[in-house]
């Protein structure tokens, strides 16, 4: 049940989102979300923000398509740290000129949440210049998944294939079509839900969901865990029509990257899971790096996608 809202322009589009989520929003209307206590489990939670004209231009994706990567990608946040989804928070800024657009917006934000079985549990709404859509997602836990875990002699394995969405937005940015299995995974990235919680119950150390680009993710790794890692540029899964390098630097993939101690069983995951487990690399000793090797000789490492640079 929700909470009767009062009238105004600003209920009023609440409303039409709720008229949208239907079951997929629970409890909407007072000042916070209420979330049941989890029983031997921690909560984890985060946030993420998806503003235009920075991760996407109205010209590239449908208002559904946006909405669904605006919530896809704070999902992948709890998938990076094996986390199983509560419930998202929306906030979205609304300029006037996406108004007509708000109800597929919502649809997009429903799609990603009920493909991840999370309720849309509140939210704000505010007027501004440009549209923004900022998703929190809280999940819990037995054993939250953490960057810090990698040990030297672990193996650097990674999920799916590589560069779809760099591809894409080099083709949207050329004045381009992108192909169709490119196009895809940069409109409609899956988070790795399912498939992070059966990595975790096998055994891994570490993980990382690969938002800027593997190289620059697993620096990440490599920083909070003091350890180096070196990638095997061949064995790097590309989809079809980039090469290997442009994989490794492909941003916005929502793929993991986790290190294991042990050999995991990539023929399993494949049969559970319809994608690909790839061993790429290995956690040695050395310092806080990651090394890209071709067939054995170091190649420079792309930059992935930067947040600020001067």
């Amino acid at each position: 049940m929700h909470t009767r809202l009062r009238d105004g322009a600003e209920f009023d589009l609440v409303r039409r989102f709720l008229d949208v989520w239907g079951d997929d929003a629970a409890g909407i209307g007072d000042d916070a979300a209420v979330l049941p206590a989890v029983k031997n489990a921690r909560l984890v939670a985060t946030i993420d923000s998806s503003v235009e004209n920075v991760h996407f231009r109205r010209d590239w994706l449908t208002p559904a398509e946006i909405g669904y990567r605006a919530a896809a990608a704070a999902l992948s946040d709890l998938a990076a740290m094996a986390a199983s989804p509560l419930g998202i928070l929306t906030a979205i800024v609304l300029p006037e000129t996406w108004l007509a657009d708000a109800d597929q917006i919502a649809n997009g934000i429903a799609e990603a949440a009920s493909g991840c079985d999370a309720k849309v549990l509140g939210g704000d709404l505010s007027g501004g210049g440009e549209l923004a859509i900022t998703i929190s997602a809280l999940g819990a836990a037995q054993r939250p998944l953490l960057r810090s875990g990698a040990r030297i002699g672990d193996f650097i394995y990674v999920t799916g294939r590589l560069g779809g969405p760099a591809a894409a937005v080099r083709a949207f940015r050329s004045g381009a079509s992108p192909q169709g299995k490119h196009r895809g995974r940069f409109a409609h990235p899956i988070p790795r839900l399912r498939e992070a919680i059966w990595l975790a119950q096998s055994g891994i150390s570490a993980g990382i969901d690969i938002s800027d680009g593997l190289v620059a993710d697993l620096e990440h790794v490599a920083a909070a865990s003091d350890v180096s890692i070196s990638v095997d540029l061949e064995h790097v899964p590309a989809i079809d029509g980039v090469s290997q390098l442009d994989a490794a630097g492909s941003g916005e993939e929502y793929e993991l990257a986790v290190t294991s101690g042990s050999e995991l069983d990539t023929k399993e995951f494949e049969r559970r899971f319809g994608i690909e487990l790839t061993r790429i690399g290995m956690v040695e000793k050395g310092a806080a790096r990651v090394t890209l090797l071709d067939r054995g000789t170091r190649v420079a490492s792309p930059s992935g996608y930067l947040h600020f640079s001067k």
